[in-house]
């Protein structure tokens, strides 16, 4: 039985009460909870623009105007699955490796209930705590990333923690199995010719986004189910992957991106995946333009809930 879920009263207008993710009961406990939806407001891992510390805010704010349920998919997510708004985790502002450990220290009971948390960054570098904790329970598991960079660079200005290098870290310490794991949309200059290769060379797949739009969404979605199929998967998408006219707050944005309504159509299509949990990152509220990059945000983790709830569902049919 779901016991907590967004309300549906509309005892108050959306733009009044306290701010939480859709809605959803701010409620600290895991009993009964399927999804928890949780804030990192971290960013001393940038290395261009700062501010995304303040995403969580920014995108909590605009989820009151995201419904609960899915005319694509055909369910009401809260039928389903049981969420909360966890809250933010108590990071360490200017202290990288504190901040992870209070993340593992949050994060791991959900992943031993096998809770999916859906993360809200935050810099790209929150990924490595998050994926400490999920490697706790699992085991190393499989990385679906979307993103215009591969975030595998050794070190930024010697430093070897930042938002450029969480997933060669994340190899080096064996948290995910990059022989089945995909990095998607890949563009703009690079540091060297060789940057996306030393990303295979780590293991990965990666397809760039002129790729990506030569072999179109249905071969993508094939490539993606080829290379994880039977594991466990965590969903990493920087909102830097969508072009920076319809994503501009962000903190290294890149040109000649894909379009929303494209990111939606692949994000739509990620059924029958079992994903153990999911990020949004680099919301970076002071250089957006109405809203339009936590509208984005919000509406992706939307389509997150409903894959936990697909999930959720095909779980309860099998039965």
């Amino acid at each position: 039985m779901v016991k907590y879920k967004q309300d549906p009263t509309f005892s108050q207008p959306r733009f009044s009460g306290i701010s939480t993710f859709m809605r959803l009961p701010h409620v600290k406990t895991l009993d009964e909870v399927d999804v928890a939806v949780v804030g990192v407001p971290f960013d001393t891992g940038q290395t261009f623009r700062t501010g995304a510390r303040l995403g969580p805010q920014a995108i909590r704010n605009f989820s009151s105007l995201v419904r609960c349920s899915s005319n694509y998919h055909k369910i009401n997510i809260f039928d389903y699955v049981s969420a909360v708004d966890y809250g933010d985790i108590p990071i360490v502002p200017g202290f990288i490796q504190e901040t992870y450990e209070n993340m593992v220290d949050v994060l791991s009971p959900m992943y031993e209930k096998e809770i999916v948390p859906i993360v809200m960054g935050g810099d790209h570098s929150i990924s490595l705590g998050e994926l400490r904790a999920a490697a706790k329970h699992y085991g190393p598991v499989s990385l679906l990333h979307f993103d215009a960079h591969t975030d595998t660079v050794d070190s930024y200005f010697g430093q070897k923690y930042t938002h450029g290098t969480p997933f060669r870290r994340a190899v080096e310490e064996g948290l995910i199995d990059p022989s089945r794991s995909i990095q998607v949309g890949m563009r703009g200059p690079i540091n060297s010719l060789n940057e996306y290769d030393e990303s295979r060379e780590l293991g990965f797949e990666v397809i760039t986004t002129d790729e990506l739009v030569e072999m179109g969404i249905p071969s993508l979605i094939s490539a993606i189910k080829n290379r994880i199929q039977g594991q466990r998967v965590f969903l990493s998408f920087d909102v830097d992957f969508i072009d920076p006219a319809f994503a501009p707050g962000t903190g290294t944005p890149e040109v000649n991106g894909i379009f929303p309504r494209e990111a939606f159509q692949i994000l739509r299509q990620l059924t029958d995946i079992p994903f153990i949990g999911f990020d949004v990152v680099e919301v970076l509220p002071a250089y957006d333009h109405g809203e339009i990059t936590s509208a984005l945000a919000a509406n992706v983790m939307f389509e997150m809930m409903c894959l936990a709830a697909l999930n959720k569902k095909r779980a309860v049919t099998d039965m």
